[in-house]
């Protein structure tokens, strides 16, 4: 159990069966009555956010998250399958777990996948992943002057804006968090 009173930015709370991720709190003394916190929720399964006002000193239960290192193997159509580097365990992650992530997926790229009650919630994936450009319009000598950007196709079929000097056969770091382009390796 949490009291409300120890709300952090990132705690990670169970209400209603369901584990919700404290985005912003704020706690309020008005003139007249009690104390209360008002707090922003994000279910962490679903993605979807709702407000929240606790009572001063209310104590809900803490939800606790398994988080697993997996090793992403493949597609196999209706799922990407991981293995658990722990003990060699393959499963199947649905698209909706893994969710706008899956476009920059690679073969025996390490995730983190979160377990909430023995169920798959959600996956976290690195910051930056670097990737091979397998198409784009060749960049015209001395055109690298304005910051203009084109379009590049990455070898998980990714496609993200890049400067025009990067050309198919470069190797780039792409921040998975924006989607742009951060560098070329």
């Amino acid at each position: 159990m949490i009291s409300v009173n120890d709300f952090k930015t990132g705690v990670t709370i169970e209400l209603e069966g369901q584990a919700f991720q404290v985005m912003e709190f704020m706690h309020v003394k008005p003139g007249k009555g009690s104390a209360f916190v008002r707090a922003k929720l994000k279910n962490v399964k679903t993605g979807g956010t709702v407000e929240k006002t606790f009572r001063g000193g209310e104590k809900v239960p803490r939800a606790h998250l398994d988080k697993r290192e997996m090793q992403y193997l493949y597609n196999d159509g209706e799922g990407y399958v991981c293995m658990d580097t722990e003990n060699y365990e393959q499963i199947s992650i649905s698209k909706e777990s893994i969710g706008e992530g899956a476009k920059w997926l690679m073969e025996n790229m390490i995730i983190g996948v979160l377990f909430f009650q023995g169920n798959i919630i959600g996956v976290d994936l690195p910051n930056f992943v670097e990737m091979l450009v397998v198409d784009t319009e060749p960049g015209v000598k001395g055109d690298t002057a304005t910051g203009a950007v084109k379009n590049a196709t990455l070898e998980s079929g990714a496609v993200v804006q890049v400067p025009l000097f990067v050309n198919a056969g470069d190797r780039l770091r792409i921040d998975i968090r924006t989607g742009e382009y951060m560098e070329r390796v």
